[in-house]
């Protein structure tokens, strides 16, 4: 992550530009967003891509935003043509296990009884539940649309997280479906090895 340097905003993308207005703990959730860097697939809705390599940055003239910057010498890692139709919520929210007396990292899954407070997962443990989907025909492909970077509590970070279904790329070819869903792939279980250091 680059911080301290002003970029003038070298993107015409918005859904590249998060704006931490409504974030209490700005230094605090850029750092925790940082820990995912390249780790988590970034999907921009208004030109229909998703990236998975890209820098967060953090421009020192305006340290309400954060600038998503995809590599521009690897045009081979942004894949083109996702419809946002293909993007669906998951209600699913990463967060430090602080926030339940705990260490490390924790995922909060929503009860289907929306009474229930959702139920804290340790994250090692959710990453092997959504590895393993990998083997079915509807896997759970996760990654980060603006406005995921969220506050759980007035001093929390977390990161809510979107899905891309594979079976609704309809625009896309079976070449690149799997090489979308290889890449995904490759990343969690990345994230599953480094899981303790995170």
């Amino acid at each position: 992550m680059s911080a301290g340097v002003s970029f003038g905003y070298p993107t015409s993308n918005k859904d590249l530009i998060w704006n931490l207005d409504e974030i209490n703990k700005r230094e605090l959730a850029c750092k925790f967003l940082y820990k995912f860097e390249n780790l988590l697939c970034i999907y921009s809705s208004s030109v229909e891509q998703l990236y998975t390599n890209y820098s967060i940055n953090m421009p020192s003239d305006d340290p309400s935003k954060i600038v998503i910057l995809p590599n521009p010498y690897t045009f081979h890692d942004t894949f083109n043509h996702i419809s946002a139709s293909a993007i669906r919520d998951t209600g699913l929210h990463i967060v430090p296990g602080q926030v339940i007396g705990a260490t490390g990292l924790y995922v909060m899954v929503r009860s289907r009884n929306r009474s229930e407070p959702p139920a804290p997962l340790p994250f090692k443990q959710a990453l092997r539940k959504i590895i393993y989907t990998q083997q079915t025909k509807d896997p759970f492909l996760p990654i980060l649309v603006k406005g995921d970077l969220r506050q759980f509590d007035t001093h929390t970070p977390c990161l809510h997280l979107h899905r891309i279904k594979i079976t609704e790329l309809s625009g896309v070819s079976e070449f690149n479906c799997s090489n979308i869903r290889a890449s995904i792939v490759e990343k969690l279980k990345e994230l599953h090895r480094n899981a303790d250091q995170l």
